[in-house]
């Protein structure tokens, strides 16, 4: 199906999420005072607040220096939207390197725009080229990622399921290296990651629009109309610096791409900070 069919299906892009900001958006319940005690506890604490917002709602957590895992609702299931472009850029790179070719410029291009800038266009040539759903979740097996794949409803890459655990994972395989992808391709993804479009690092780079840590990310948006109407808002990616080094995941669903964001960012401020205090364990 062609990119208009795509989009007329479901609205992802920055221009819809300017008219999501038409409607007000409810106000966001946060905690009103920083917990204190271990990091684990602390991490507890503010999601438990932040639930208060919604039920659709899931982060994991790994600190790289100790290899503390915390997560709630880590197994929150929902679409990728354009967080998906990682798996795509991985996808491409894989299938030049099976063929033992190097990578068109022109799909350099597109991986740099569906990265830096969440071109949808770009994404859906690399979709279209690599060979769509089912490399997607043959990809999915072989990183690990055991519920992540293709959404039998749609054969759309805004549509693959996943959760926060797995897209943590993600991560993780991509900062420390997994045999289903060349270590050079998967440097140079962290790379274009880490020049993720500075008005689109809320969520898990909250804090790399202070320039005071190195980010590499990749966030996604878009509402399901035809499903619930509900607007799918995602952030991943690696934070490293002063004194810290994490992985994480933050996923939800909002009525409004404005409520979305701005929980995701709230998350992403207060996870920065607490992991900031101590180490998690």
């Amino acid at each position: 199906m062609s990119s208009l069919s795509r989009r007329g299906l479901l609205a992802g892009t920055a221009a819809l999420a300017l008219a999501a900001c038409s409607r007000a958006a409810a106000p966001l319940v946060t905690p009103t005072a920083s917990p204190t005690g271990p990091v684990r506890s602390q991490l507890q604490a503010v999601m438990e607040v932040y639930a208060r917002n919604t039920d659709l709602l899931g982060i994991s957590v790994r600190d790289r220096r100790t290899g503390g895992v915390f997560a709630f609702r880590g197994d929150f299931d929902t679409q990728s939207a354009s967080i998906a472009k990682v798996m795509i850029s991985l996808l491409a790179l894989n299938k030049a390197r099976a063929a033992g070719e190097e990578l068109p410029f022109e799909r350099y291009q597109q991986i740099s725009k569906a990265i830096v800038n969440s071109d949808n266009d770009s994404a859906d040539a690399l979709w279209e080229w690599v060979g769509g759903a089912d490399q997607y979740t043959r990809l999915a097996v072989g990183l690990g990622l055991p519920n992540t794949h293709a959404d039998p409803r749609s054969p759309f890459w805004s549509w693959t399921n996943t959760t926060p655990d797995d897209q943590r994972l993600l991560i993780d395989r991509l900062v420390e290296g997994t045999p289903a992808v060349a270590q050079e391709d998967r440097l140079y993804l962290l790379d274009v990651m880490s020049q993720t479009n500075a008005e689109q690092t809320w969520g898990v780079g909250h804090d790399r629009k202070k320039n005071v840590v190195d980010v590499q990310m990749k966030n996604g948006w878009v509402q399901f109309k035809s499903l619930d109407n509900l607007w799918a808002v995602n952030s991943i990616g690696h934070v490293q610096g002063q004194g810290r080094d994490y992985t994480a995941a933050f996923m939800c669903r909002r009525p409004t791409f404005e409520e979305g964001r701005d929980l995701v960012d709230a998350i992403g401020a207060d996870v920065f900070r607490i992991l900031g205090s101590g180490e998690l364990v």
